[in-house]
C-alpha cells in the first residue's frame, strides 16, 4: 500500500509545482502592473536623488574620449590618464554629495580641489571639447557647496573658465564661462530644493503622527472618562440593589431599573463621543452625581451661584464633577461630599471636598492627569489635595466665557451649521 500511495502522488508533483509557478507569476505580473499605477497615483512617493542622477553627465566629456581614440590628442597617455582621474574623481564626489556627513568631509573637498586643477591642466594644454570639463567641475561644485559660499565660489569658477578658454579659444570662452556658472547654480537649487522637500515631507509625517497621538490620547481620556463614572455608578446601585433586596423588593427593582436607565445612557454616551459629537452639561452631571452619592451613602451637597457658563468650560466643569464623583465612590470611603461652583465675569472655581480618608483618597490617575492637561488647554488649572482636618479637596478654574482659538472654532462651526 506505500508503494502504491508513492506511485499514484508522484504525478501529482510536477502539475502542482507547475501551478505553484504559475500562480507567483501571475502575483508578480499583478506587482508590476500595480507599481506604477500607485506611483502615478501618488500613494508611492519618489525616491530621494542620488549619485546616479549626475552621472549621465559625464557624457559631456565625450567629445575629448573621442579624440583621444582617434589619435588627435598630444600626449594621449597623460590625456587618458587625465580622463580616468577627473571621471573617478567626479563619481566619487557626486555620490558623496547626497550624504550631508560626507558632503561636509574635507576629502570632499580635496576632491574638488584636484578636480579643479585638473580641469585648468586638461583645458589649457589641450582646448577644444576639453574645456567641457569646467561645466562637469561646476556640477560638481553645485551639488558640495552650498549656502553663502555657493555664489563666491561659482563666480570665481566661471571667472577661471571665461579665462583659461578666452586663452585657447578666443571670444567663444565666454560660452565656457556662461555654462560653468549655470551648472554650479542650477544644480545646487535643483538639489537645495529636492532637500527641502524631503525636509517638509518628513516634517508632514511627524505632523500626522502627532495628530494621531493626540487623538488617541484625547480619545482614550474620554473613554476612561465615560466608563469609569458610568461603570461605578452600575456596581453602587447593583451593591444596593443586592442589600435591598432582602427586605424591600420594590427599591430593589427601583435600583435595577436605574441599572437600565444607566446602561442606556452610557451607549448613547459612547456612540456620541465615538463620533466626536458629545457636549457635556454640567447640570445633567451634578443630577447624575448625586444620585451615584445618594446611592453610595454619601450625603451630597451642591451650591452654585455665578452667570451662566458657555459649552465648553460647562463640559469640562461636568467631566471634572463626574471623576471626582467617581473618585469619592472608588477610594475615599467618605460619609459626606460638598460640591461648590462659584462663578464671575471672568472666572469659575469648582471646588469638591469630601471627609474620607483624605491622603490618598483619591490618587492623581490617568483621570485628573488628564483632567489637569484639559482644562490648562482651555486656559483653566485643576488641584487637588489633602484638606488641613480630614478628606479630599479637588479644585478646578475656567474661564466663564470661551475665549481664544476654541472659541472661534465652536462659533466657525454653529454658523456653518
Amino acid at each position: 500500500m506505500p508503494a502504491q500511495r508513492e506511485v499514484t502522488c508522484r504525478p501529482y508533483g510536477p502539475l502542482a509545482a507547475r501551478g505553484a509557478w504559475r500562480a507567483a507569476w501571475s502575483r508578480r505580473s499583478a506587482d508590476r502592473e500595480e507599481r506604477p499605477r500607485a506611483a502615478w497615483d501618488g500613494e508611492v512617493p519618489p525616491g530621494p536623488p542620488n549619485g546616479f542622477a549626475l552621472l549621465p553627465w559625464l557624457l559631456m566629456g565625450l567629445g575629448a574620449f573621442s579624440h583621444l581614440l582617434q589619435g588627435r590628442t598630444p600626449n594621449p597617455v597623460v590625456g587618458g590618464l587625465g580622463l580616468f582621474v577627473f571621471n573617478s574623481l567626479y563619481v566619487a564626489v557626486a555620490f558623496r554629495a547626497f550624504d550631508k556627513r560626507k558632503r561636509t568631509a574635507p576629502a570632499t573637498y580635496a576632491a574638488l580641489v584636484a578636480m579643479g586643477a585638473l580641469t585648468v591642466g586638461l583645458a589649457a594644454g589641450y582646448g577644444g571639447t576639453w574645456l567641457m570639463f569646467f561645466p562637469l567641475l561646476g556640477l560638481a561644485v553645485g551639488a558640495v557647496v552650498r549656502g553663502r559660499f555657493l555664489g563666491p565660489n561659482g563666480l570665481a569658477l566661471s571667472a577661471l573658465a571665461g579665462a583659461v578658454a578666452g586663452l585657447r579659444e578666443g571670444w567663444d570662452g565666454v560660452n565656457i564661462a556662461y555654462g560653468t556658472f549655470l551648472s554650479t547654480m542650477v544644480t545646487a537649487a535643483i538639489l537645495s530644493l529636492s532637500e527641502a522637500v524631503r525636509d517638509l515631507r518628513a516634517a508632514r509625517e511627524e505632523l500626522a503622527r502627532r495628530a494621531v497621538d493626540e487623538e488617541r490620547l484625547r480619545f482614550s481620556r474620554d473613554l476612561h472618562d465615560l466608563l469609569g463614572h458610568t461603570l461605578s455608578v452600575i456596581v453602587v446601585k447593583s451593591e444596593a440593589a443586592r442589600r435591598l433586596a432582602p427586605r424591600d423588593m420594590a427599591a430593589a427593582l427601583t435600583q435595577i431599573d436605574d441599572i437600565e436607565s444607566v446602561g442606556r445612557q452610557a451607549l448613547t454616551e459612547i456612540r456620541e463621543a465615538v463620533t466626536g459629537y458629545r457636549e457635556g452639561s454640567l447640570a445633567t452631571e451634578l443630577d447624575r452625581v448625586r444620585d451615584l452619592l445618594d446611592a453610595a451613602g454619601v450625603e451630597v451637597s451642591v451650591r452654585r451661584s455665578g452667570p451662566p457658563l458657555g459649552p465648553r468650560p460647562a463640559a469640562l466643569l461636568g467631566w471634572v464633577v463626574r471623576e471626582a464623583a467617581t473618585n469619592v465612590v472608588r477610594h475615599a470611603r467618605a460619609s459626606r461630599c460638598e460640591i461648590e461652583i462659584t462663578g464671575g465675569p471672568e472666572r469659575t472655581r469648582l471646588v469638591i471636598t469630601d471627609d474620607g480618608r483624605g491622603v490618598g483618597s483619591t490618587p492623581p490617575g490617568s483621570g485628573l492627569r488628564g483632567l489637569a492637561e484639559r482644562l490648562s488647554a482651555a486656559g483653566g488649572s485643576l488641584t487637588c489635595g489633602p484638606t488641613p482636618h480630614a478628606g479630599f479637596r479637588v479644585t478646578a478654574e475656567l474661564p466663564t466665557t470661551e475665549t481664544g482659538p476654541a472659541a472661534a472654532g465652536a462659533a466657525a462651526k454653529e454658523h456653518s451649521t
